[in-house]
């Protein structure tokens, strides 16, 4: 995620941005109770569960944890590293924000109640925005890993450990534990040293590992500082643009737009905005505006860009015009909004699109 993400935390904003920062947290709580409200079937390993009291982002991190445990699809990693060490760890290249990334860890050494050990350290992003899981062949779920805090408000070290016991493992035999992880913050790269206590009294350490924290190229275009729009006038465009330049495909692209203004005895309500989407072969379509439930700001889920996954090198776009009504109340003078780009309802990438919203001139 790109903004405070439960227990993946990222600081952001100081006093200028402050307001922009507080829009976007709000805006990503509408497009998640939106979301939930307007989508009874949302991706498969996220669920919206962001409520009045729920930051959306811990929301999310809570709803993507919950709904990996209960998958039941069994990964069967193949043995990694060579059939000298005792114990080794892979990971993929890449993890594309958005998306669980394949992990693993083999032992070739005897393990009677022992403990892995995962030291994980980050750059440009905090290890708390990191989850990990491991895949426990009992009962077929996936599970988090326990964890040691962090040091200060943006820490770049953790600790991710597990029980483990492998009485039968060796060279001829390896025993291999399926691990995932998950960057939910922002881009950067991530090492991971990964070692094993026997349980007789031996520590055993594999080689680490790095990967890179990825996530599509958004760009969004035609939105000015400073736009302006006129009660009953007309409508300014914004196009979003999402090329997937990560390795993976996207299964569940999704983005969203939201809006808040309020005025000394007024807010803005649905009817008061005209949001419309450009769709290939219908030209402008109109894009119902949902109230949220916790506070007078609306969102939208927009219309898919693309059929199916967006694969790595595909482009999705979304052409929007944004337009307020004539009825919309005079005391609301200034107006908080944004898009939200997702897999599912997992978010990797918001932006402010304010406006200040005038009478029209006089003819």
């Amino acid at each position: 995620m790109t903004r405070n993400v439960g227990q993946q935390r990222s600081s952001v904003a100081r006093k200028a941005a402050g307001r922009t920062a507080a829009a976007l947290a709000a805006g990503l709580a509408l497009v998640m109770g939106a979301a939930g409200a307007a989508h009874a079937a949302p991706a498969a390993g996220v669920r919206a569960e962001t409520g009045c009291d729920t930051s959306p982002a811990a929301g999310s991190a809570t709803a993507a944890r919950t709904a990996a445990q209960e998958s039941a699809e069994a990964p069967a990693p193949a043995a990694t590293g060579t059939a000298a060490q005792k114990v080794s760890y892979s990971v993929t290249s890449q993890l594309p924000i958005g998306l669980w990334s394949p992990s693993s860890v083999t032992l070739r050494t005897p393990v009677t109640k022992g403990k892995v050990r995962l030291d994980v350290t980050s750059k440009g992003f905090s290890t708390d925005s990191l989850s990990v899981q491991r895949f426990d062949s009992r009962t077929k779920r996936w599970l988090d890993l326990d964890t040691a805090p962090g040091g200060g408000s943006w820490p770049t070290r953790g600790v991710f450990t597990f029980p483990v016991t492998a009485k039968g493992a060796s060279a001829a035999h390896p025993h291999t534990v399926a691990l995932r992880l998950q960057d939910l913050d922002r881009p950067g790269t991530l090492s991971v040293t990964a070692s094993v206590e026997d349980g007789r009294g031996h520590t055993y350490r594999a080689p680490a590992r790095t990967t890179t924290a990825t996530r599509p190229q958004v760009t969004v275009g035609g939105w000015k500082n400073g736009t302006v729009l006129e009660r009953g006038g007309d409508a300014r465009e914004v196009t979003v643009t999402v090329k997937n330049t990560t390795n993976r495909a996207y299964p569940s692209l999704a983005a969203s737009y939201f809006a808040y203004g309020a005025g000394a005895s007024h807010a803005l309500t649905p009817k008061d905005l005209v949001l419309s989407q450009y769709r290939t072969g219908q030209g402008w379509v109109r894009v119902p505006l949902l109230a949220g439930g916790c506070d007078p700001g609306m969102s939208a889920r927009l219309l898919p860009a693309v059929k199916g996954p967006l694969a790595p090198g595909a482009v999705a776009v979304y052409r929007l015009k944004v337009a307020v009504a004539g009825s919309a109340p005079r005391d609301v003078t200034t107006a908080d909004a944004g898009v939200t780009v997702a897999n599912g309802d997992m978010s990797f990438f918001s932006q402010a699109l304010p406006f200040t919203v005038r009478a029209p001139k006089a003819a």
